[in-house]
Parts: structure tokens; sequence; C-alpha cells
């Protein structure tokens, strides 16, 4: 481990980056499909690491069904 925590909140682009460079507006699809999580802290807007690994996971589950 190199003593970094890992993050749990992720800013929009570092997301969109960590689901192979998807659009914004893909983003915003799988926010409002609830396929992914937005939570607000204070003003700002992030999405959770949690629901991008769920997610990755589902992805994989069907592609390997």
């Amino acid at each position: 481990m190199d003593g970094k925590p890992e993050r749990l909140l992720l800013p929009y682009d570092e997301a969109r980056a960590a689901l192979g460079g998807i659009s914004r507006t893909t983003l915003w699809q799988l926010v409002n499909q609830g396929q992914i999580v937005r939570v607000n802290v204070g003003r700002r807007g992030f999405i959770t690491a949690k629901s991008i690994d769920a997610y990755i996971d589902r992805l994989t589950a069907v592609a390997s069904a």
C-alpha cells in the first residue's frame, strides 16, 4: 500500500476517465438511469467509487454470461 487512502468520491472528469473516457452525456445517462450514484458535498457533485465498481462488476457479469 502506498499510504494514500482509496478515494471514495470522484469528480465527474475522473469518474468519466475511470469508465474508459466516456462522454459527459453518457455519464449523466448512467446517473439518471440509476446505474451509478451521484452525491453532493456542499455545492460540489461527485460520483461514488463504489457505484462505479458495482457498475463495472455488472457489465463484467453480463459479458461473461
